[in-house]
């Protein structure tokens, strides 16, 4: 992939001297799907799965960008003298959006630069291959301009504020930030509220993660997912009428339920009720991980998706069905939808001696149902962006 990469580097911008070699992770979320914008708790994994980038500085004030994976768009050029979204940039708008966020947080880059990636993450799977290019982005950016104040952390949030503020859609910090600070084995307990972190090592022995993809694009932008974020903010400004909290996730579910009366708008009541015992469910997951107990981490995995399907209403027929024909499946030992939702993918833990037989009855049966297929990712847990060839 590497040489790949550096040839046709070479094809369309000259000699590859002088460019180096970057790399930033996908990531599936485990448990604590749409909290991290409710100041909740969240359990992602960067995965192997990512986006590769060749990248070299110009001397004048232009940026190329060519992606590998849609050849038919050619090199995008923009300029350092207009960052501004445009239609015709097409996929480029992200890595222009990290650029145009540089220099609104006081990083003006006063050259350009060439920059031709390739990703194996399936685009509009919910894997975050949006969140993947935005924190490549900014590694190479620190990289190739010497900017060494910006930590992991600081790239994740100028990522999450670029797809924000520049392409529109209003993601909380989770895809950004497992993405920035992702650690190989281990998936990542955040406390969205306040950026606290700690790694909690994923030792599945006997067991596999697989994340099956239902081959129904989701798009952000354009879906339902800024409704569901007005929605509970909605809900909480119902509840500060009473409660002094600035976040669903600062509730227990004890204490939502005393104070739900405050939510009259049904829709919103079961917005909120999602985000608080979404919340709740992740905390509990993660301690029983640490306990060792991973039946009891697969039943809140369960639990998850009835609610993500019921209460936060972000699922599809065709992801029902993928974690229905899951759940049925002797050694699967839970599953959910993982996400934004609205397509994209589940995510399973199951057992090493089943893996055969899920993917055979579980591809099946889906084909038969829907006539396409799934496709089924046996995932390692990897490590964070990076520059690969120091």
């Amino acid at each position: 992939m590497k040489q790949k990469l550096y040839d046709k580097f070479a094809e369309l911008f000259g000699a590859a001297d002088d460019a180096h070699f970057y790399f930033a992770p996908g990531r599936v979320n485990l448990i604590g799907e749409h909290t991290d914008y409710n100041g909740g708790h969240v359990f992602p994994c960067a995965l192997t799965l990512g986006t590769y980038g060749v990248a070299r500085k110009r001397e004048d004030r232009l940026m190329h960008f060519y992606s590998c994976n849609l050849e038919d768009i050619g090199v995008v050029e923009a300029s350092l003298d207009d960052l501004t979204n445009k239609d015709s940039y097409d996929w480029a708008n992200y890595p222009l959006g990290v650029v145009w966020t540089f220099s609104e947080k006081g990083y003006k880059l006063e050259n350009g630069f060439d920059m031709v990636i390739w990703g194996n993450i399936p685009n509009g799977a919910g894997l975050s291959s949006s969140a993947s290019l935005e924190v490549l982005t900014g590694v190479i950016l620190t990289d190739l301009y010497g900017i060494t104040d910006l930590s992991p952390i600081d790239l994740a949030l100028f990522g999450q504020y670029s797809e924000n503020n520049f392409n529109g859609c209003n993601c909380g910090i989770m895809d950004q930030f497992t993405v920035a600070v992702g650690k190989k084995d281990n998936a990542i307990f955040l406390d969205t509220n306040t950026l606290e972190y700690e790694y909690a090592p994923i030792q599945l022995e006997d067991s596999k993660i697989i994340i099956t993809n239902s081959n129904v694009k989701h798009s952000l932008v354009t879906s339902e997912y800024n409704v569901r974020r007005q929605e509970c903010a909605d809900a909480l400004s119902d509840l500060q009428k009473e409660l002094p909290i600035s976040s669903l996730g600062e509730l227990t579910p004890e204490k939502f339920e005393e104070a739900k009366h405050l939510i009259r708008d049904e829709v919103r009541l079961k917005r909120a009720k999602h985000a608080v015992y979404e919340n709740q469910r992740t905390i509990t997951a993660v301690k029983a991980l640490k306990e060792g107990d991973i039946k009891k981490f697969g039943e809140l995995m369960n639990q998850s998706h009835v609610s993500l399907r019921d209460d936060y209403e972000v699922s599809c027929k065709e992801i029902d069905l993928l974690v229905e024909l899951s759940w049925n499946t002797p050694g699967v030992i839970g599953s959910r939808i993982t996400g934004g939702g609205f397509g994209g993918c589940t995510v399973s833990i199951v057992k090493n001696e089943a893996v055969d037989e899920f993917i055979k009855n579980v591809g099946e049966a889906y084909a038969d149902k829907f006539g396409y297929e799934a496709e089924f990712y046996v995932v390692n847990i990897g490590g964070g962006a990076s520059r690969l060839d120091v």
